[in-house]
């Protein structure tokens, strides 16, 4: 089974930039469509971006279009949430799912069968 494991969260200033970085161990990432969900305090998990294994299109919630970019590298077996503008709303624990050969229903936390431990994004106002 692949395993996932989140890298690069932390506190930062509203209007700052992070890099998330989700990083596959145990098999290669290729045949994974990999999607970043974020779960803040109180709330349920909410769908921010997925890249489609097939052909490396994307998808974002409306709330982070044009802020957030997210890229895979498969030679380094990782995705990448790049984030910029940061918001005191997109404070939240980050988390990378993994769904093998999906195209459908990307935007849907069903879709995806593995996680990882999650990265806390803080940023303040």
């Amino acid at each position: 089974q692949v395993q996932l494991v989140e890298t690069g969260g932390g506190l930062v200033q509203a209007g700052g930039s992070l890099r998330l970085s989700c990083a596959a161990s145990g098999g290669a990432i290729t045949i994974y469509t990999i999607g970043w969900f974020r779960q803040a305090p109180g709330k349920e998990r909410e769908f921010v971006t997925a890249i489609r294994w097939t052909d490396g299109r994307t998808y974002y919630a409306d709330s982070v279009k044009g802020r957030f970019t997210i890229s895979r590298d498969n030679a380094k077996n990782s995705v990448y949430l790049q984030m910029n503008n940061l918001r005191p709303d997109d404070t939240a624990v980050y988390y990378c799912g993994r769904a093998p050969w999906a195209t459908e229903r990307l935007t849907s936390e069903t879709t995806y069968t593995g996680w990882g431990q999650g990265t806390q994004v803080t940023v303040s106002s």
